[in-house]
């Protein structure tokens, strides 16, 4: 089954409730956008923190997901986001990389730009290989 936004939002309903919208996805890369919203947002109007990490802990997830056996899940293990400058409107952008795919973990780097190009955020998460036990 081919990965859109339909499909993610089955697999990941948080998505949905965010307004995640897949724009790409292969194993070493998935884009995704993510629109301004009031209800989104902190004080001042600005993207909330927390629906930017969850932005792109959404997108590191879809890439670990990518880069797994057939019957194995993930989960995030860490997570460490550095915030660069707020959004106070348009559409954000999320890519996410693989750094790394080991048997235990999976490394994601991801970055959020505004329409501008400019970083909003960069998050480095290392997800878990897990492994059904019988």
């Amino acid at each position: 089954m081919p990965l859109d936004t339909a499909s993610l939002n089955q697999l990941m309903p948080f998505g949905a409730h965010l307004g995640l919208d897949l724009v790409s996805a292969t194993p070493e890369e998935v884009v995704a956008t993510l629109s301004w919203r009031a209800e989104l947002c902190t004080a001042g109007g600005l993207l909330h923190g927390g629906a930017l990490m969850g932005l792109t802990d959404s997108v590191g997830g879809v890439v670990a997901f990518l880069n797994l056996p057939e019957g194995v899940t993930t989960s995030t293990i860490s997570s460490s986001s550095v915030f660069l400058r707020g959004a106070r409107e348009g559409l954000v952008t999320a890519t996410g990389r693989r750094l790394h795919r080991g048997r235990s973990t999976i490394v994601v780097e991801t970055t959020v730009t505004d329409e501008q190009g400019r970083a909003l955020v960069r998050t480095t998460q290392t997800q878990a290989v897990l492994v059904p036990t019988s």
